[in-house]
């Protein structure tokens, strides 16, 4: 299936450094060859890059790890075509517009019968189960709340919900933002980690790169990285259960909940 990246913190940083690691993950460390894109949130607006192509060769990848655009919230997504041609179009993380802000969805795994009724609000460009999800979620998001957005708690309990939907379809890792906070469901596989003073040194799993947070952060800074498989060799990861929901706002895990049958529980650490 496809690789998943997300980053959210405190303080607009860049994601270089994990980035590399991830490029190399389309095509040259593992298979994911039908294409990538990034998108990063500066404010209420949003950079977007996508190509059909391979990650480890894109040049607009390398543009991407070279250029360090500095992000609250950033996803990425290494696809492994499961519905839908190599295209373009095909190509996540997909954007939207709801109650006036950029939505950014990514999709790992794999919704074969998923054809949910649409009511036009929001009409997938591709052929993409990923991407008809992500409108399903958005028109049931605004038929709930309508025209006025609702606030962080109100709307997990209303993903959570439809979340319990999408999680009995097939396997369904995904990442959503609206640049304020960041949403990741698990269903097969996420880890993440939280990068906080005392900041330590990194050495990526597939690229011979390592990087000392200490000289690039200030004491204050706090990231949380979330990965379909952890970056690093030398750090200390968390898994997140199969079957939940998490929230990560200001660089920490706010909130979670399962998307199985069973209780909330805090966030640990």
């Amino acid at each position: 299936m496809c690789q998943l990246l997300a980053m959210n913190c405190n303080v607009p940083t860049d994601i270089c450094f994990s980035f590399a690691g991830f490029q190399a993950r389309g095509g040259a460390t593992d298979v994911h060859a039908d294409g990538w894109g990034i998108a990063f949130f500066e404010g209420r607006g949003t950079r977007v890059f996508l190509d059909p192509q391979p990650s480890c060769s894109s040049p607009v990848a390398e543009l991407v790890r070279s250029y360090p655009i500095h992000s609250k919230n950033v996803i990425a997504h290494i696809r492994k075509a499961t519905q839908g041609v190599v295209a373009l179009e095909n190509t996540h993380p997909f954007m939207r517009e709801l109650w006036g802000r950029y939505w950014i969805f990514a999709h790992n795994g794999n919704l074969p019968d998923f054809w949910p009724q649409l009511d036009g609000s929001f009409t997938p460009v591709g052929q993409t189960d990923s991407e008809r999800a992500f409108c399903w979620l958005l028109q049931n998001l605004r038929q709930r709340f309508g025209s006025h957005a609702p606030d962080q708690a109100e709307l997990f309990d209303e993903l959570h919900r439809l979340t319990l939907d999408l999680g009995g379809r097939g396997a369904c890792n995904y990442l959503l933002s609206n640049g304020d906070c960041l949403f990741a469901h698990c269903s097969t596989h996420l880890s993440y980690i939280i990068r906080q003073a005392p900041f330590t040194v990194a050495h990526l799993r597939d690229q011979d790169l390592s990087i000392d947070f200490s000289d690039v952060t200030t004491p204050d800074d706090r990231v949380a990285v979330i990965a379909t498989v952890p970056l690093t060799d030398n750090e200390c990861w968390t898994t997140i259960p199969p079957g939940s929901l998490w929230l990560f706002a200001e660089g920490a895990a706010a909130r979670h909940r399962r998307t199985v049958s069973g209780p909330e529980k805090a966030p640990p650490g």
